[in-house]
Parts: structure tokens; C-alpha cells; sequence
């Protein structure tokens, strides 16, 4: 039942061949198994995942019939889930055990899913490695040697050693498209505004945003569906109506038309990679895509603008987190100045401490005007630039990555080495725009994703894109040894 995909599920569950009971015990006892390998999952809900599945049968047994009725996921550990430890893979938030639940956990309990667990993550979704977790590294189940993608590692390590069919993750400047290309997965950066922020633990709020991680594009449409839609309660949550995504995962791509920036392919890029893509390129362009080179011109300045950004997001978001109301609290401080600074100190990790301090530096008194605020300017010309090319496409294709996984501790020594490997991903965060990463093949027997960009709200095009690509490919298909 492992490799059941969720469409799949949805239709066994259906046609009675199995019950959500059966398979949740089932998933359960592969994780007690096979994770101590991979550390993807920080705690598992057992007890409220069988009470979730009961229910699930019942409902089904009195005629519901809802794809996600009865599924089986998890949550990246930033969701706020009632009465369960939310730790946002830190120290200081070892002993938090959330009130209540976020929308995207409510919202997919009420459609019925099953919540396995809570997968590991960077801290405070800082990293791109999965390394920076007080809880440990995650590993890749393609080689155990290597990096999964982060922040959302435990989410898509989870999913592509078959643990689980799908999961949550956010992406705050690649975090969910970035492992999904290190470990053969599809994930999907819906539109900023798409899908409630309320009860998603903050890094950077303008740039979060939470969607799923699964192996294929008709997946990824399942859960989006359950995640997606105005919440009041987030004021940064768009009244927009949401489409039935799987409705459009079958339309042709005739006529399509795909921009493929030149900026894309330069030192940077493993020419391997380069190769991958360009193979998936004539893929498209066979089942009906036209093709044309674009320019992004203003995308070289992406990563210094957005550690600036970001970090100084953080450093406000993360003031919170002083030991008074909750969270880790040093032992016998002297004083209030003693109490923040030691539990801030002993409960943040060394990359958080190192993005707190720069943003903190960016929004200083005298250097405000000198870097976030230039920065805030640079993000408006990167949204200009996209603005204009998708007046002459539809879609905007590229890798996902420059370089396939990267060994673990590999990059610890040189942080600047892996905020690098966001190159490719950030742009979409900045501008606001839906991002989706596909599986396009192995370098050295480690997955390659290719990435697609659209307009505002275009999530089921970038759907459609994918699924009939992987109607035509079998990349997304293959599964790692040992799993």
C-alpha cells in the first residue's frame, strides 16, 4: 500500500479494497520501521492519526466520497496542531504544545485526511540543507550521505521513501520546490495569499507561503485542494474563489507558450543539469508548447535583496521568543535582561542567531534606507521583469537548482555556499508568484527538478503543465533503493 499514490488511495478507499485504518496502521508501522535512517519525522501522532482514519471509514460508510477522505499525510512541524508539540525544529520550541490548530490543519482534518505526524525541518524553516534542526539532519533517501532540500527536508524525505503519499511544507524563498527537486518529488508554491498563513509559525511574513509536497502533479491538485481558500483570519489571505484543480490537470498544452530565461543558464549551473532541462523543454514543445527565450534581467540581484529581507523579517517575527510566555526558558536568570538574553541565546541555533543579527543590522537606525529599503525596491523591479515576460508567455521554465544534493555538512562551514543554491527559487517569493518543481532526471543518481513559474493565481496551470509532462515522462515514478 506504500506506493499508492493519493489519487490512488482516494480510489481504493472508494471502492473498499482497503480500509483508512488498514493503511494508516500500515504507513505507521513503515515509519516506526525505516525513518530512524532518515529522521523526516520529529513526533508521530498515532494515536490521533487512528482516531482520524476511524472516523474516516465511518464517514465513508454513510456515503461521503471526498479525495482526501481518509488519506494519510503530515504536517511540517510549523503547523499549529492542537494539544501536539509544534517545535519549528528548534530548541525553543522543544515543550510548545500549540492550543490550537492552523487552517491548514483544520481545514484538511475537516476534508477528512489522516495526520501521521509532524516531519522535521530546518529551524524556523532557516536552511536549505535540513541541517539546522535541533533535532538533527534529515537525510535523503536517494543517498543517505547527502542533503534532502530544506527548510521542508522531513516532509519530502518522508514522501520519497514512499513513508507517506503526501505532505505539507512552506516555501519562504524555496522551501518547498528546492527538496522537492533533491529527492524526485513535485512540490508547489501556491500564489502569496493562496493558502492561510494563520497558525503557520512565521520566518519572513511576506514571503511564506504553505502548500503540498507529493510525487506527482495530480497529487499535489488533491491537497492544494483541501489547503487552499480565504481565511479571515490572515489579513494577508486572498478572497479569491478557488478552481477545482484537478478539473484542469487534462487540458492540452497546444499552443502554450513557454519562456525560458537566458539568465538561467549561466557558470553557476551544472552543465548537466543545463542538459536535463533543455531534454524537458523538447518534451513540452512535442506535446504542443512553443518555445522562446526571455530575459530576467534584474534576477541577479535576487539574493543579496532577499537576505535582506527575509532575515529582517525574522529578527521582528523572532522577538517573541524571549522565555516570558512560552517557549524555552534558561534556568535562574538574574534579571528580565538575563532571562531574554540566555533563553534567546541557549534556545536559537547558530543560523537563526546569524539571520536575527543581520536583520536586526538591516533595520537599524542608520542603515534602514542603505539595505532594506533598497532591497524592498530591487523586489518591485524582479516583480517588473516577470510582470513583462508574462505578457509574451504563459508559463516561465528553468531548473529548479543549480547542482543536484550536496553531502551532508558539506556547506556548513560556508553559509553564502548554500543560500547559493536558492538562485533559482527566491525570485518567486519576492514577486509573489506560484512556483512548481518537477522531477527531469539523475545526475550521479540524484533527482533533478525542472521549474515552472506562472501569473498570479495560476496554480492549475502550472498543474496541468506538470501532469501532462509526467503523463509523457517516468521520472516521478521511480522510487530509491531500499525504500
Amino acid at each position: 500500500m506504500h506506493q499508492l499514490t493519493l489519487a490512488e488511495i482516494a480510489r481504493g478507499l472508494a471502492d473498499k479494497k482497503f480500509s483508512s485504518e488498514e493503511l494508516t496502521k500500515a504507513l505507521l508501522a513503515r515509519i516506526t520501521q525505516l525513518d530512524p535512517q532518515l529522521n523526516s519525522f520529529i513526533s508521530l501522532t498515532e494515536d490521533l492519526a487512528l482516531q482520524q482514519a476511524k472516523a474516516a471509514d465511518a464517514r465513508r460508510a454513510n456515503g461521503e466520497n471526498g479525495a482526501l477522505l481518509g488519506a494519510p499525510i503530515a504536517h511540517k512541524d510549523l503547523f499549529c496542531t492542537q494539544g501536539i508539540r509544534t517545535s519549528c525544529g528548534s530548541k525553543m520550541l522543544d515543550n510548545f504544545k500549540a492550543p490550537y490548530d492552523a487552517t491548514v490543519v483544520a481545514k484538511l482534518a475537516a476534508a477528512g485526511a489522516v495526520t501521521l505526524g509532524k516531519t522535521n525541518m530546518d529551524e524556523f524553516a532557516m536552511g536549505s540543507a535540513n541541517e539546522s534542526s535541533y533535532y538533527g539532519a534529515v537525510k535523503n533517501p536517494w543517498n543517505l550521505e547527502h542533503v534532502p532540500g530544506g527548510s521542508s527536508g522531513g516532509s519530502a524525505a518522508a514522501v520519497a521513501a514512499r513513508l507517506l503519499p503526501a505532505a505539507t511544507g512552506t516555501d519562504t524563498g524555496g522551501s518547498i520546490r528546492q527538496p522537492a527537486a533533491l529527492t524526485n518529488l513535485t512540490g508547489l508554491k501556491p500564489t502569496y495569499g493562496r493558502v492561510s498563513r494563520w497558525g503557520m509559525i512565521a520566518y519572513a511574513s511576506s514571503l511564506d507561503q504553505g502548500g503540498p509536497l507529493a510525487r506527482t502533479a495530480e497529487d499535489c491538485a488533491i491537497l492544494l485542494q483541501g489547503m487552499a481558500g480565504f481565511d479571515p483570519q490572515d489579513s494577508t489571505s486572498i478572497d479569491e474563489p478557488v478552481p477545482d484543480y484537478s478539473a484542469s490537470l487534462n487540458g492540452s498544452l497546444q499552443g502554450l507558450r513557454i519562456g525560458v530565461p537566458k539568465e538561467y543558464f549561466g557558470a553557476g549551473l551544472d552543465p548537466r543539469i543545463a542538459d536535463l532541462i533543455h531534454n524537458s523543454v523538447k518534451a513540452l514543445e512535442k506535446l504542443g508548447a512553443v518555445v522562446k527565450e526571455i530575459s530576467l534581467p534584474n534576477m541577479q540581484h535576487a539574493i543579496p535583496a532577499y537576505y535582506v529581507i527575509a532575515p529582517a523579517e525574522a529578527s521582528s517575527n523572532l522577538s517573541r521568543f524571549d522565555g516570558v510566555r512560552f517557549g524555552y526558558r534558561c534556568e535562574d536568570p538574574k534579571n528580565l535582561i538575563d532571562l531574554y538574553k540566555r533563553s534567546r541565546g541557549e534556545g536559537f541555533g547558530p543560523e537563526v542567531q546569524r539571520r536575527i543579527m543581520v536583520g536586526a543590522y538591516a533595520l537599524s537606525a542608520g542603515y534602514y534606507d542603505a539595505y532594506y529599503l533598497k532591497a524592498q525596491k530591487i523586489r518591485r523591479l524582479i516583480k517588473n521583469d516577470f510582470m513583462a515576460a508574462f505578457n509574451e508567455v504563459d508559463i516561465i521554465l528553468g531548473p529548479t537548482t543549480p547542482n543536484p544534493a550536496w553531502k551532508l555538512g558539506a556547506k556548513n562551514s560556508d553559509p553564502v555556499a548554500a543560500y547559493l543554491e536558492d538562485v533559482y527559487t527566491i525570485t518567486a517569493n519576492l514577486a509573489g508568484l506560484p512556483g512548481l518543481s518537477m522531477p527531469a532526471g539523475f545526475v550521479d543518481g540524484l533527482p533533478v527538478g525542472v521549474q515552472l513559474l506562472a501569473p498570479y493565481f495560476q496554480e492549475g496551470r502550472l498543474l496541468n503543465v506538470a501532469h501532462q509532462y509526467q503523463l509523457n515522462t517516468d521520472w516521478h515514478t521511480r522510487t530509491p533503493t531500499g525504500f
